[in-house]
């Protein structure tokens, strides 16, 4: 990676390519996560990015690179700080591989390109390679693959790989698609059952529950080095512009508090509670966070001398006989919290304050207790997508930060979701009220990106900074 550095921009010369498709369960994340594997096979340092607001697929992506890959979101982040955290995250890489979502233009309310795939690439001027499924197509293909690169001026579809396809057909439709749409093909993958990636309700399972991943990931990349043309890939990749970014922003960075060391903040992390945003506990720490991982299921008391608790989200459904076992748990976070202890908590976190908690097995569990109601289960996704947030009332003491970027995405619903900010759709009428805000904690099923607003973690660790000094 090369840079040249100006008072108002840093331009970086790095080799990227983003792979995509045409709609979800495409084969995206399996085909990623090989790629990065082959890549590493080569000797080279990939970096590995998924767009739009994930947490597990790049759980995926981590397991190869034994790194944490990262989120580039383009509704949660305007373009300076889009590239600002792809520059940021690149260090010591020799390529960055990104990730699309959904289909290739997918975005807002399912009418607008924004937060797709294509706005990613876009914004970072990458070349895009579009996975097809080739199974039980022929000519059709072309057409396919023509409509796709052709459907905006500027789609940055340079290349395709021919998913599910027989070795046998791969030279004639190789030459034909080429002829008939000016798109590179880039290689085939052919039927591999023993690598398909399997799904639950939030989308694939966790890396952890896969038997054998990091050897059948390693098997599926030795495949990929014969079926694809990875010396093409790498070309692409580094014919690329430089990209140019702001340099390093004062706002990511500013502590907001004034102390002898860290701020301690207790990290629920396991099986139950496993999605996080890299770049929030980067910011976190960037801010002057030190964070200290406990266990809801396994731990029974909290660390010691904590400033304040973050409680994520992840799959505490799954688990919520081990969580209401742990009664010691349950019962120091209840004692903490109403103590004063600033809490910051989304989705499952929110879901485990609750007094009680529905299963996976249908049955109502006892929970942490600290907000009245029941959480239960709903036979659909309750509330879906992107959302912006209005506060309404005071958080953490500070009711000005403006709109607030955020998702939800989950099958369970509260009888006590809270109103202290109201959601609204994007490109829609749709609103309604969520969240729990008060001096000294903010919860709700909204999932939250720090960089899409700072001044939300920057108030929660004020408030943390406060509770250090005289609170305890």
């Amino acid at each position: 990676m090369q840079t040249s550095r100006t008072e108002e921009e840093k331009t970086i010369e790095l080799p990227r390519i983003l792979i995509t498709a045409g709609s979800s369960g495409t084969g995206k994340t399996l085909i990623t996560s090989g790629l990065l594997q082959a890549l590493l096979f080569r000797g080279l340092s990939p970096a590995s990015f998924k767009c739009g607001p994930d947490y597990i697929d790049p759980m995926f992506h981590s397991q190869v690179l034994g790194t944490k890959s990262r989120n580039l979101d383009t509704f949660f982040t305007d373009p300076d700080t889009t590239r600002y955290l792809l520059a940021k995250n690149l260090s010591g890489c020799d390529i960055a591989v990104m990730e699309g979502v959904m289909g290739y233009y997918d975005g807002l309310g399912g009418i607008s390109p924004k937060a797709s795939a294509y706005d990613l690439a876009r914004v970072t001027d990458t070349p895009s390679i579009l996975i097809v499924n080739a199974r039980g197509m022929s000519l059709s293909l072309a057409a396919l693959i023509k409509g796709f690169s052709t459907f905006r001026p500027d789609s940055r579809i340079r290349g395709v790989i021919l998913n599910r396809l027989s070795p046998s057909l791969y030279d004639r439709f190789r030459t034909t698609i080429e002829e008939e749409t000016q798109v590179k093909v880039l290689g085939y993958v052919p039927q591999t059952d023993d690598a398909v990636l399997e799904s639950r309700h939030l989308g694939l399972v966790l890396p952890g529950e896969i038997p054998r991943l990091q050897k059948r990931l390693e098997d599926f990349a030795r495949i990929l080095e014969k079926t694809l043309d990875l010396d093409g890939i790498l070309r692409m990749a580094s014919d690329t512009p430089p990209l140019r970014v702001t340099p390093d922003r004062a706002e990511f960075s500013q502590k907001p508090f004034s102390q002898d060391g860290p701020l301690r903040i207790g990290l629920a992390e396991d099986e139950a509670f496993c999605f996080f945003y890299e770049d929030n506990l980067s910011l976190l720490r960037q801010m002057g966070a030190e964070l200290v991982s406990f266990s809801p299921i396994h731990d029974n008391s909290l660390p010691e001398n904590l400033d304040g608790l973050l409680l994520y989200g992840g799959y505490p459904e799954l688990h919520a006989a081990s969580l209401a076992e742990n009664e010691g748990m349950r019962s120091a976070i209840r004692q903490a919290l109403r103590g004063g202890m600033p809490c910051l908590a989304e989705c499952g976190g929110f879901m485990y304050l609750h007094q009680e908690m529905e299963g996976m097995d249908g049955i109502f569990y006892p929970m942490a207790g600290v907000i009245e109601g029941k959480v239960f289960r709903t036979p659909r996704l309750s509330r879906f997508g992107y959302i912006t947030l209005q506060q309404k009332v005071p958080a953490f003491s500070e009711n000005a930060w403006g709109e607030i970027r955020a998702h939800e995405f989950h099958y369970f619903d509260s009888t006590n979701c809270g109103s202290s900010f109201t959601a609204c759709k994007p490109l829609s009428e749709r609103s309604w009220d969520c969240m729990h805000a008060s001096e000294t904690m903010l919860a709700g099923f909204p999932h939250l990106y720090y960089y899409a607003n700072p001044q939300v973690p920057r108030a929660f660790l004020r408030a943390c900074g406060e509770y250090a000094k005289g609170g305890k």
